[in-house]
């Protein structure tokens, strides 16, 4: 007994202690992994930039750091679901210019002023992009056009009322043109109206140099100018719009923010982490090219400048004026007469399932109504109305009401997965299992679906210029 008890007694001291070290291990931070938020689509800038912090992040942090893109609304979606979330560290924000316009247009109260900023990662000035086989090759041509054939051309790269189009629109007033002398049509970022653009579908996109780097790099797109003071870094063949003649300039930015009430020591492990990351004082590995894991590293800053990304960055209280400066140069333009119409759609992605809902309304409204004139006309017959009454009773109690929900709840799922799915996807799917439901031949049903779905497309993408969202597969 005596034996068993002197071997105990280390043993129990043993776990005690390991069980302490445990508790001390998940209590420090970072201890599971990070999510990083990012409001624009991938593919994009924001979304290039935010990647490679994210994998430098791991480096440094030693836990994994994932990448969530969450579109919609403006940039409102994205920059809520971070600067909203827990503060605990494990939400970090990748923020862009729409923070300091998004409150002006009344579409959020969210302010750079309701988060806790790191560090500002760069700054890119907007560029216009056309086809290489467009007609225009000078900005002069362009606005030529555009004079000449106000409201023909189309342009995108952005929400409606986003960086990248209030900095067109802001070129349009300085060249003496209303601001939809050029339709806007929205998007949930830079790749998506490229991809648009190369395929015919508008005619220029508005973004950042380093957005179209590989489309530019490829000779499929050409850059009209850079609204920048001076020419760009690793662009100097890209004329700027004071070079050829027009007072216009405006760029965009990235930072890291945190939510408020995010400790203070996780705030300043973060920040430690990031600034040795824009330093280049940490590097991963480089598959660009296509070479194994490990063979070739690459610090951010190499990244940005191969990417052509502008890599001024700001932390404390330079970054806080420089957010107070923006903030307040917004405010003064977006709340100008002249720009009010920019902060405006004609249309919105969900207009075609509202269109639908009011036409559904209207048709119970209309079937409600002829029953109503249907029973004044056989009020005098008892025995009519209640036959009448017992048929009512039987269509809403049977089949129709069953397939009125169907339809109902298929424009309400719409609504739901359409950001993700994209708009083709999500209607003809929908609509492919609704006839079904209602008891439609497999066949006729497909047949109904691929000429429908594509008609309704150009009907509203097309025609009335509602800008339909094109889903993370582009459709």
């Amino acid at each position: 007994m005596t034996s068993f008890r002197s071997l105990s007694r280390p043993l129990l001291l043993g776990v005690l202690l390991t069980s302490l070290v445990g508790c001390q291990r998940s209590d420090s931070y970072p201890s599971r992994p990070i999510t990083l938020v990012v409001p624009w689509a991938a593919g994009g800038g924001t979304d290039r930039v935010s990647r490679q912090m994210a994998a430098h992040l791991e480096q440094e942090l030693h836990v994994p750091v994932n990448v969530i893109n969450a579109t919609g609304g403006k940039g409102v979606t994205g920059h809520s679901r971070g600067m909203t979330a827990r503060p605990d560290g494990y939400t970090i924000q990748m923020a862009t210019l729409e923070l300091n316009m998004m409150h002006w247009t009344g579409l959020t109260d969210l302010t750079h002023e309701d988060c806790i900023p790191l560090m500002s990662l760069n700054e890119d000035y907007a560029a216009l992009f056309v086809r290489t086989d467009a007609p225009w090759k000078t900005l002069g041509e362009l606005e030529q056009d555009i004079r000449d054939n106000p409201g023909s051309l189309q342009a995108s790269g952005t929400s409606s009322g986003g960086a990248w189009h209030l900095a067109l629109a802001g070129w349009l007033m300085a060249a003496d043109f209303d601001v939809d002398d050029v339709v806007w049509i929205s998007s949930t970022g830079s790749n998506p109206s490229l991809q648009e653009l190369i395929s015919g579908g508008i005619d220029m996109v508005c973004c950042s140099l380093p957005e179209a780097e590989t489309l530019y790099a490829a000779g499929q797109v050409r850059a009209i100018g850079v609204m920048s003071p001076k020419p760009v870094p690793g662009y100097e063949e890209v004329p700027t719009f004071e070079d050829q003649g027009r007072d216009w300039t405006l760029g965009g930015w990235r930072a890291l923010v945190l939510p408020l009430g995010t400790p203070e020591h996780i705030v300043v492990t973060l920040r430690d982490a990031v600034r040795k990351i824009l330093k280049g004082e940490t590097s991963i590995a480089n598959n660009t090219n296509g070479t194994a894991a490990g063979q070739a590293q690459q610090t951010f800053p190499q990244f940005m400048d191969a990417a052509g990304f502008d890599r001024t960055y700001r932390e404390g209280e330079e970054l806080q004026a420089f957010f107070n400066e923006t903030d307040e140069k917004f405010g003064t333009l977006l709340t100008t007469e002249a720009m009010r119409s920019v902060n405006s759609e004609r249309y919105n992605s969900m207009a075609w399932p509202t269109m639908l809902l009011v036409l559904i309304g209207l048709t119970l409204v209309a079937i409600a109504a002829v029953r109503v004139i249907g029973a004044n006309k056989q009020s005098d017959s008892a025995e009519m109305c209640q036959a009448m009454d017992s048929e009512t009773s039987v269509a809403i109690s049977g089949r129709g009401v069953l397939n009125f929900v169907l339809i109902v709840g298929g424009v309400v799922l719409y609504c739901a997965v359409v950001e993700q799915a994209g708009f083709l996807l999500a209607a003809g799917g929908l609509l492919f299992l609704m006839l079904l439901s209602l008891g439609t031949r497999i066949w006729v049903s497909a047949a109904i679906t691929v000429v429908c779905v594509p008609i309704v497309w150009q009907l509203f993408a097309g025609l009335l210029r509602v800008p339909l969202p094109p889903g993370e597969w582009g459709l």
